[in-house]
């Protein structure tokens, strides 16, 4: 229902808009060009809409200011990382104190316990340890699970994110065949060597897989929300840990994303059982911090593993895990944030946002949809799909790059590789209704 031409000709003068009203970060990105791999720090910041990234001065709360002094609100927040707001006060005063007195030590500080110890009554799990990132903490229960069960894979959601971690980087090919999704670069081994696939919301396809007798763990989200927001089917998860405990497999839970349903993710709000568990970027209010936890069955069977005398040559770890900073990022962000009190005004304004948008579809009578899980919204081209690989065909780049290019340049940050918005607690109800009035100017553009 969108005339390519005329999206063709608004995504052009959107670029060129972009480029005059940010003449200073063009500078510093032309500049960056000659020392940084693509003129970024990180890969994946040249996804960025506009033919250069922005670069940001400084950020507070659900806001931020680029180098040519234009302030955005910003609904990517991190890509979770800063959920809980920008320059969060309490881990601001965190890390300043905690800095003053020694970073790595390689010993456990105070906090090491009391973090401990809310994580397991947040997620209900009651062992817990850190990791820098949910990368490493999924790389690190992955070995766990192989080195418990003996079995030499896992299993993961066909077009699932859970990091850098190379058993999960996989897709399931039109013939049912494992193999590396696209954009993976230079996987170690072929990945039917490590992985199994399935589709999101096929218990018999899990079923399959896990009565081969070779898969160690299921590692999943609760709700894909790296190919956008992809719901679980009602009795779905249940069935899941059913198979899974059937089969004698172990259940990971990575929520990095899905906290977003509130102050114990889906695990406390849907009553999951997960054997293990993996939470990343929003516990550290910024700060790089992740953390896994086990159930006690699994605590003391690993504990021998992790007592040996070469724990240090284990695969698990690092020299700056669970250092002293980090724990006291963590320990300020739990104390202040991510709290009952802050969903309860997180979620009412996803869900303004969302029928915000979905007004706007309706009025226009597109075939689009508005998915939302807690204080996570994101828009769909298509209706709402139940697996990954849905998920993965319906993707129009050239749509997505005009819209994110819209709000950009009208104030509005998106997260760049979805057309997702999250909420922190100092969103404000006009700024919901700013990307309202954002979102239906670009539709009504596109349908004029």
């Amino acid at each position: 229902m969108i005339d390519r031409h005329r999206l063709a000709e608004l995504r052009a003068a959107e670029e060129q808009r972009f480029v005059e009203r940010n003449p200073a970060s063009a500078a510093l990105a032309t500049d960056a060009r000659r020392h940084l791999l693509s003129g970024v720090p990180m890969p994946w910041m040249t996804r960025w809409p506009g033919s250069f990234p922005l670069f940001v001065t400084e950020a507070h709360g659900a806001r931020f200011t680029d180098a040519d002094g234009h302030e955005y609100v910003d609904f990517c927040l991190g890509d979770t990382g800063a959920m809980t707001g920008h320059a969060l006060e309490p881990v601001t005063a965190a890390l300043t104190e905690r800095a003053a007195r020694g970073i790595t030590t390689m010993l456990p500080s105070p906090d090491a316990a009391w973090v401990a110890g809310e994580l397991a009554a947040r997620f209900g799990l009651p062992r817990w340890q850190m990791a820098m990132s949910a990368t490493d903490a999924n790389r690190f229960v992955l070995r766990f699970a192989r080195a418990l069960t003996g079995r030499p894979k896992v299993c993961v959601m066909d077009w699932c994110y859970h990091g850098t971690v190379d058993e999960t980087l996989v897709v399931l090919d039109e013939h049912g065949a494992v193999v590396s999704r696209p954009g993976a670069i230079g996987p170690q081994v072929d990945p039917a060597l490590t992985t199994r696939v399935v589709p999101f919301n096929d218990l018999d396809a899990l079923d399959a897989a896990l009565a081969l007798g070779d898969v160690a763990a299921v590692l999943m989200e609760p709700a894909l929300t790296n190919i956008g927001i992809v719901l679980p089917d009602d009795g779905y998860l249940a069935g899941v840990r059913e198979v899974t405990r059937r089969h004698d497999v172990l259940l990971i839970i990575d929520e990095t994303h899905t906290i977003c349903a509130g102050p114990g993710g889906c695990t406390r709000a849907w009553g999951l059982e997960p054997d293990m568990f993996v939470i990343g970027k929003p516990i550290g209010g910024g700060m790089p911090a992740a953390a896994y936890g086990m159930s006690a069955e699994v605590a003391e069977r690993l504990d021998a593993l992790l007592r040996s005398d070469d724990v240090d040559v284990s695969g698990v770890g690092g020299t700056l895990t669970g250092n002293a900073l980090a724990l006291a990022a963590v320990r300020a962000t739990l104390s202040s944030t991510l709290r009952a009190e802050d969903f309860a005004v997180m979620i009412p304004l996803a869900e303004r946002w969302t029928e915000g948008v979905a007004g706007s579809i309706e009025r226009a009578g597109l075939p689009w949809h508005v998915q939302r899980l807690g204080c996570r919204a994101e828009y769909w081209f298509c209706p709402p799909p139940r697996t990954g690989a849905q998920a993965a065909a319906a993707v129009d780049h050239e749509l997505d790059a005009l819209m994110h290019l819209w709000a950009i340049n009208r104030g509005i940050l998106l997260t760049p590789f979805h057309n997702m918005a999250l909420m922190s607690p100092f969103h404000t109800a006009a700024d919901i209704d700013l990307h309202t009035e954002v979102f239906d100017a670009a539709v009504q553009a596109l349908t004029a």
